[in-house]
């Protein structure tokens, strides 16, 4: 029962046709590529901010590190 046969399928299909005719599809179909393309894009960019920010999050910390290291040496000698 949970299973799709081949009828389920052209008669999806057939109605697909149906509803927007032959001429929108390939067009619809092309926008949804565009979109899926433009996903891949804006995470591909999210991803390259996450680096930024980790690596300048680093540098940070490191810089930060040195100060006090130099503080404390000063402190002591």
């Amino acid at each position: 029962m949970g299973q799709i046969g081949l009828w389920q399928i052209l008669v999806v299909a057939v109605l697909v046709v149906l509803l927007f005719g032959r001429g929108k599809i390939p067009h619809l179909m092309g926008d949804l590529a565009q979109g899926i393309k433009n996903f891949k894009r804006g995470m591909k960019d999210d991803d390259a901010a996450k680096a930024k920010t980790i690596d300048a999050k680093a540098e940070t910390e490191a810089e930060t590190e040195t100060v006090s290291s130099k503080d404390k040496a000063a402190s002591q000698g």
